[in-house]
């Protein structure tokens, strides 16, 4: 299995290769975490995995409003999200 280094939330994690963010957010946490806030406040995290509901939301490299389920992961990527009380 070929492994990679990203940066979730200024953590170095390193995962496999062939990961979308989605996963690498989940081998990094263990588990499925919030990954970003409603307007009214609450946590969202990944629901479909298709695309479809748009609650994966990251920001990566700098660029906002990233589906994180549709996203493979890529050597060097800084993924950003407001984890779970953060907003």
């Amino acid at each position: 299995m070929a492994t990679i280094t990203v940066s979730i939330n200024n953590h170095t994690i390193t995962c496999d290769a062939s990961s979308s963010v989605a996963g690498a957010i989940a081998q990094a946490t263990h588990q499925l975490g919030a990954t970003r806030q409603s307007v009214q406040g609450m946590p969202r995290t990944m629901l479909c995995g298709m695309g479809i509901c748009f609650e994966c939301r990251v920001t990566i490299n700098g660029i906002a409003h990233q589906l994180a389920c549709q996203t493979p992961v890529a050597a060097g990527m800084q993924i950003t999200y407001e984890e779970a009380g953060d907003a």
